[in-house]
């Protein structure tokens, strides 16, 4: 049995976080019905013991007794930790695993990552070395964060460092959340720039999130659930759909979009928690579709978005989910997917699939929906849009990316040669 650590850094990355820890208690309350404490909880709980003085932890097989979250959470501000202490999920975080201050870093990357970054150091390591002793067989940290802000962009950088220092043979995943084109914030430019430096050296794999493509896709799910009428369409009542996510007062206008990116997040580790005939191990994402160290950004995909609504539709057929997991409408990122070159790619299905062109398949249905979502993850253009939210800067790159894609190639050490391209100028996919 493997274990893995999440660790929430900033306002973003808690908020995320907590509905990440929601939907996945709500759907193994709906597949474990014995209350026992199972391989598929260990994963991401620990089953402590509240009655013996030092927490000790019980053992598989064994009553569920009180669950803990092998989490870090991490804030220079109170405010987004407090709101989750005092919500339904107060429990189900470990005080101990809890770094906050008070001032924030002011939406400065610097700020996060030079002053926090150096006067919480040690609680920091001290904090992941507490996550990591309660692990039989650590496989995985998720680091999830935004790149907007200072702290996430600033001093989640700084913890993925410290991570590859201090772990150095775990897999680093990271879910960054990148800022919109139009985001208010002056120095959310700056931010995402300096912090992409750091992905590309500390993480083994990236799973790029952009907001206004989560403005899109929640616009797109309240059109289908009201007839094309905007309005509140999210379900409250659904195992796939965390409603308050486990954070006290009224709904957020993001709070749909941070269920999109849980519901990523919930279904990616799916196969490390739950029994399939082709589980895919975490550390195989970034083994299978990371062809070069220092290429392993990935563009995330989900379908059929329906599910996230209450709206009744006809089945989706799995060749029609097949396309729409390569469809842009249905990316995380802005992306077209015709205009691409692809270097590896991989579909992950949920659900009773009978098919050969997976790469994995968890045989739960999420939340026992009779169709299980397809996660599309590929190794997007080369590189990636130093400015977020830019669609046509990521289109004129891969168009005349030759030049840079056989440096990147000499850099690692290869010469492979690029795929042949059309006449009419456009590559020919892998």
């Amino acid at each position: 049995m493997t274990q893995s650590v999440v660790v929430q850094v900033g306002q973003c990355g808690n908020q995320v976080g907590c509905r990440f820890w929601d939907l996945a208690l709500r759907e193994h309350a709906y597949v474990n019905k014995n209350g026992l404490y199972d391989e598929a909880l260990g994963s991401f709980f620990r089953n402590v013991d509240s009655r013996e003085s030092d927490g000790g932890a019980c053992v598989v097989g064994g009553r569920i007794q009180h669950l803990k979250a092998r989490a870090v959470l991490v804030d220079m501000e109170e405010g987004v930790v407090n709101e989750i202490l005092q919500g339904p999920l107060r429990e189900v975080f470990d005080s101990t695993q809890l770094l906050t201050d008070v001032s924030g870093s002011g939406n400065n990357w610097a700020v996060g990552h030079m002053t926090y970054g150096s006067a919480y150091r040690e609680q920091i390591v001290d904090k992941l070395r507490k996550a990591a002793e309660h692990c039989d067989c650590l496989q995985c940290f998720f680091l999830i964060h935004s790149m907007g802000g200072g702290t996430g962009s600033g001093l989640g950088t700084r913890v993925l460092g410290l991570l590859e220092e201090e772990f150095p043979e775990v897999c680093r995943i990271v879910s960054s959340i990148y800022p919109s084109a139009e985001d208010d914030v002056v120095t959310s430019p700056y931010n995402s720039v300096l912090a992409m430096r750091e992905l590309t050296e500390h993480s083994d794999c990236v799973l790029p999130v952009e907001n206004q493509s989560l403005v899109d896709i929640v616009s797109r799910i309240k059109q289908m659930s009201h007839g094309g009428k905007q309005g509140s369409a999210i379900r409250r009542d659904s195992a796939v759909i965390s409603g308050q996510g486990g954070l006290s007062g009224t709904e957020k206008p993001f709070d749909a979009m941070n269920n999109i990116v849980a519901n990523l997040l919930l279904n990616i580790t799916s196969s490390a928690r739950f029994d399939g005939s082709l589980n895919m191990d975490l550390n195989e994402i970034a083994m299978n579709l990371v062809p070069f160290p220092r290429l392993h950004y990935l563009v995330p995909s989900l379908t059929p978005l329906y599910t996230l609504a209450d709206v009744s539709v006809p089945t989706r057929r799995l060749d029609q989910m097949f396309s729409d997991a390569f469809s842009k409408d249905h990316q995380l990122i802005r992306a077209d997917p015709k205009r691409c070159l692809y270097l590896a790619c991989a579909l992950m299905v949920r659900g009773n699939v009978q098919t050969e062109a997976l790469a994995a398949l968890c045989l739960l249905e999420p939340g026992g929906l009779e169709d299980g979502p397809v996660l599309g993850t590929s190794c997007g253009p080369l590189p990636l849009p130093a400015c977020p939210g830019k669609q046509h800067l990521c289109e004129a790159q891969v168009h005349g990316a030759e030049g840079t894609f056989h440096k990147a190639l000499q850099e690692e050490g290869s010469s492979t040669p690029l795929p042949a391209r059309r006449r009419d100028g456009a590559e020919l996919l892998l």
